[in-house]
Parts: C-alpha cells; structure tokens; sequence
C-alpha cells in the first residue's frame, strides 16, 4: 500500500510540474544570417570591380533582374524563423552587398515593409566593393553603439591589430598597402535587444581563392581578430552576449572556428568566456547551407557567447538553431538539381546559400 501510494504522489507531481511548465509563455526573437550573393545594383562603381553587374557587363544584369532579386530577398526573410516565430528576424545579418542603397531599396519591398527595418553598414575596403550589414526591426532593437573593425591580413603573412586598448577602433597599424589583402571589415554592434544588452559581430571572412589550404591562414586571422573582440567584450562584462554570425568560408570543424574562435560543439564543453556553435552538430549529420561538387558544408553559422546558454531563461537565452531551407529555394533540374537556386545569366535567382537562424527566448514575467 506505501509503494501504491508513493507512486501516485510521484505521478501527481510529474502532472504538476508538466502543468506548470505548459502554462509557462515567452517571449521569442529570431536572430538571422544570410548572404545574399551579389546584391548589386546596376550602376558601375569606378571605385571597385563591379563591372560584370551592370547591364552591359557579363552578368547582363539589367533593372528588371534587380527589382526580382530584392524581390526574391524580401520574400525569404519574411518567411525565416517561421511557423515558431510569427515575426520575421528582429535581427538579420547579411553580405554580399554592394552599398547602403541596395539595402534601402530592400527593406522597402512589399514583403518586409511593415516591419520597419533599420540599416547599420559600412562600406569595406574589398575590391568587389561587397560589404557586411544589420538590419533590425526598430520596434524591438535600438543600436547604441556601432564599428568596422578591419581585418589586416598580407600575402607570404597575416598580421593581426594588436591593440592594449578597450577601444578595438583606435589602433595604429602597419602600412602594407602593396602585399596587403583587401577583405570585408568585421561589423561589430552593440545594442538593447527590448530591454536587455547584446553585442552582434558581422562576418564575411576570406574566401578560398588559391585554395582551402593556402587561404586557410587568412581565416584563421579573422577568427583570432573575432575571438579578440569576443575578449574584449567580456573584459567589460563576464557575462557579455556576444553573438558572432556570417560566413566564415569555413565550416564549423576547420582551424579558423575549432582553434582560433574556439567554438564548442557541445553546451556542457564550453568553458567560461567561451562560445558555443549549435551549426557544428548539423554539419556532423551532413547538413550543409552551401554545396560545392556535390559536397555540403555549413559556412554561415550563429556562434554564441556562454551566457546565452544557461539554464535561467528570465533573460534571452538560446534555444534552437535551424537552416532555412523551403522548396522555392532549391533548383529542382539540371546540373546542380537539389542545389540553393541562384542567379543565372538569364533569371535573378535567391542566393548560392540557404539562411541561418537562432531563436531567443525569455520567460514572460
């Protein structure tokens, strides 16, 4: 009789507890990355090689093209994070483009007009002339600070800010303009999400041009340049949220985010001023956001600081991570059947990349 009756205490408090946490609600953000993969307009900027996106250039890329593509955009980003989030991205990352024009030209389309989109960009010094930027619904983020770190990196060497400061802007660098390689700057944004304070670092690290191998230190350079600003952030405050997002033209098991970032694959693993990276455990089941001679990998991740994965949801914490993959956004023939649809010379297409997303959550008071 004692045994009967334990058991049934035992299950009146599973029934409780189930019932109390059921009864639980939050609050829900979705953080996102996308590269948009040559978000030109079609004029030509004699400051930088864009020449193939004009009308007359390679790519024919005319104003009708244009209009599709921010069209194609737009229509994305009102969809990623759903059917668990209702809202569009409170924060989206995103590169490959060319100037703050396009991304005015952007938020302004029919799909996301409503949700009254900010624009945080800085034009890099690569010579493409494609940037990084942040656009984040006003109504739910307001930016408090913001900077564009560049990442200083040489051929034959990699040279990194060096920097006693806490102002990561206010360095003194060696002039190597002649061997120097002009990449995208690393965007780095401070702000209250609601009423809570979080730092956003934008990415697009170097490409794989001459190879993974014999790039491979220029990545590794741009992961220590981040890990340094990640440091930098929490000298000021332990329990800094940093997120770090982009495409880091590595995926999560190479050097640059395994050694230089130090990013974990597993919660219980990171260690105190840590980062853990949800994107590694997907690319380990074969996902990818990107596939090149049918191999996938993930370049585009959404890399985290440890205080965002603790247990206490009364502030904004982690709480899954996905890849935004709807059908519309796969070629369904040809060549590259089951590939990202992107451009082609005669249709604007989507991008060469599927999006990444994080939500964030916090238990309502």
């Amino acid at each position: 009789m004692q045994i009967i009756k334990f058991h049934f205490c035992l299950l009146a408090f599973f029934i409780i507890s189930l019932s109390n946490a059921q009864s639980k609600k939050y609050i829900i953000h979705t953080a996102a990355f996308y590269n948009f993969e040559n978000l030109f307009d079609i004029y030509d900027d004699e400051s930088t090689n864009d020449n193939e996106w004009t009308p007359a250039g390679a790519q024919h890329w005319t104003k009708e093209k244009y209009e599709q593509k921010l069209k194609n955009l737009a229509r994305v980003i009102s969809e990623i994070g759903k059917p668990e989030n209702s809202n569009a991205p409170t924060l989206l990352a995103c590169s490959e483009v060319e100037n703050r024009g396009v991304l005015e030209d952007l938020v302004k389309q029919e799909k996301i007009a409503d949700y009254d989109y900010g624009i945080i960009h800085f034009d890099s010094p690569d010579q493409r002339g494609i940037d990084v930027a942040l656009l984040y619904q006003k109504k739910y983020f307001r930016p408090t600070s913001y900077t564009n770190i560049p990442l200083l990196i040489y051929k034959n060497k990699t040279l990194i800010q060096e920097n006693n400061n806490e102002d990561l802007g206010d360095v003194e660098v060696k002039k190597d303009l002649k061997n120097r390689v002009f990449t995208r700057d690393q965007l780095l944004i401070t702000g209250f999400l609601e009423d809570e304070e979080i730092h956003i670092i934008v990415n697009h690290w170097p490409s794989r041009s001459g190879g993974e191998k014999a790039s491979s230190p220029f990545r590794e350079a741009a992961g220590r340049l981040n890990r340094k600003i990640i440091d930098s952030l929490q000298q000021i405050n332990p329990m800094a949220k940093v997120l770090t997002m982009g495409d880091l033209n590595d995926g999560p098991f190479n050097k640059s985010v395994k050694i230089a970032l130090e990013a974990k694959a597993k919660k219980a693993e990171v260690p105190e001023f840590g980062v853990y990276n949800p994107f590694e455990e997907m690319a380990g089941k074969g996902m990818g956001t990107l596939a090149f001679r049918d191999s996938w990998d993930i370049f585009d991740q959404i890399i985290m600081t440890k205080s965002f994965i603790e247990p206490d949801f009364s502030s904004f914490k982690f709480w899954k991570a996905g890849i935004f993959t709807k059908p519309y956004l796969i070629q369904t023939s040809g060549k590259y059947k089951g590939y990202p649809l992107r451009n082609t010379l005669t249709d604007a297409g989507f991008s060469d990349h599927f999006p990444v997303y994080i939500y964030l959550i916090r238990e309502m008071k």
